[in-house]
């Protein structure tokens, strides 16, 4: 693996690239090789709650499921916060029960995300995907244990460098999510902000999949 693609939603199959490609439970493709499987806030609906996570707890013991996710609270859409965090919650069990890593969405909610994590006293890696915040939000994660990844907000917030500088190196990722922009143009500029070679970087990266994925 020359690259980790912490987080997208497109595979596209490249032999020094793995993608931990995002999944969600009704729209199951068999032939990604690496992938998360969670309920979005986003696409939260009542009655397939249970069916939704019978499906994910089936593919949570498939080797190729890496990690739960992506799953958590958004407080900018209509579904209401209380049915999220139950939905948030259910996963956050299974991530414990099968101890995988969870790719967390969070909207102007870190605070009650952090909150679920203590209340519920999560032991797996928990990782922000696209991180857009400032130094302070950072720095709060970071004291409760999460891991953060960055990716577009990195490639057209120029603001995030000062942020993505102060994060320790055993503690971040690189993604794509849906930008066109590949996982290598991350890379680049995440290598030059460090002030780091990209082979310093894969090292790096590398080092934080093995300990979060135990692979």
């Amino acid at each position: 693996m020359e690259f980790f693609n912490f987080h997208t939603h497109q595979f596209t199959n490249q032999s020094n690239v793995l993608e931990l490609v995002n999944q969600y439970p009704k729209e199951f493709d068999a032939t990604i090789l690496h992938y998360s499987i969670g309920i979005h806030p986003w696409y939260i609906q009542e009655d397939t709650i249970d069916a939704d996570l019978k499906i994910m707890e089936e593919k949570l013991q498939s080797a190729n499921c890496l990690a739960i996710g992506e799953c958590g609270l958004d407080k900018r859409i209509d579904i209401p916060l209380e049915l999220q965090i139950s939905v948030f919650k259910k996963q956050l069990i299974l991530a414990e029960q099968y101890n995988k890593p969870v790719v967390i969405h969070c909207v102007a909610a870190f605070q009650e995300v952090i909150a679920l994590k203590k209340e519920m006293k999560i032991s797996v890696p928990m990782v922000i995907h696209g991180f857009s915040k400032n130094s302070q939000v950072a720095s709060q994660l970071l004291k409760e244990g999460f891991y953060i990844s960055f990716g577009k907000y990195l490639l057209r917030n120029p603001d995030l460098e000062t942020v993505f500088k102060e994060i320790p190196n055993d503690r971040f990722f690189l993604e794509t999510d849906t930008i066109e922009e590949t996982i290598q143009q991350v890379y680049d500029v995440a290598a030059s902000y460090k002030n780091i070679e990209i082979k310093k970087l894969q090292n790096i990266i590398s080092s934080n999949f093995v300990a979060v994925f135990k692979r």
